[in-house]
């Protein structure tokens, strides 16, 4: 076999080589990408209601009993426009205690609501805690880049750990 053709065989595999990697970092961070979008859009479906509370009816919940997963009491208003409520009902996950009072936002239209401050706003983003921990495994194994998936994990780590230690 001449040289030349041995260089084109040479050439030829080497561009299937770059293709297969840029295929495979364009897969992954596709990937990692989605997980984080998916992980921010779960985490805010609650971390709207504590993050822009102004406006929002506010108020407190003793909480009076509890089920398998959902824990109720009555709801008395502090800001102004929001009214008394005999019933609200709260995620029981979020560490609440039978007879035990706590500042809570209302969703609008609904008597569901959520805990605020700053428990009820790291349990919010617990969703995206999970996603950077998973995150961390796809970009440090498929995408190669381990300094950066042990920030994600380090960073969905802190922010799971936080949340347990502040409820």
């Amino acid at each position: 076999m001449p040289a030349h053709a041995h260089a084109r065989a040479r050439a030829s595999r080497r561009r299937g080589l770059v293709a297969l990697r840029l295929g495979r970092l364009a897969v992954m961070g596709a990937v990692a990408a989605l997980i984080l979008i998916a992980g921010v859009w779960a985490s805010w479906g609650t971390a709207q209601h504590v993050m822009l509370s102004k406006g929002r009816e506010r108020g407190t919940m003793t909480v009076t009993s509890c089920g398998e997963d959902r824990c109720t009491g009555p709801y008395r208003p502090t800001s102004v426009g929001s009214t008394a409520r005999d019933l609200v009902v709260v995620d029981s996950e979020v560490a609440v205690e039978r007879g035990r009072t706590y500042a809570v936002v209302v969703k609008p239209g609904s008597d569901e609501v959520v805990r605020t401050g700053t428990g009820g706003l790291l349990y919010a983003w617990v969703p995206l805690g999970g996603a950077l921990l998973l995150a961390s495994v796809v970009v440090a194994g498929g995408l190669g880049r381990s300094r950066l998936g042990w920030a994600f994990g380090g960073a969905g780590l802190t922010l799971v750990t936080a949340a347990f230690l502040a409820l």
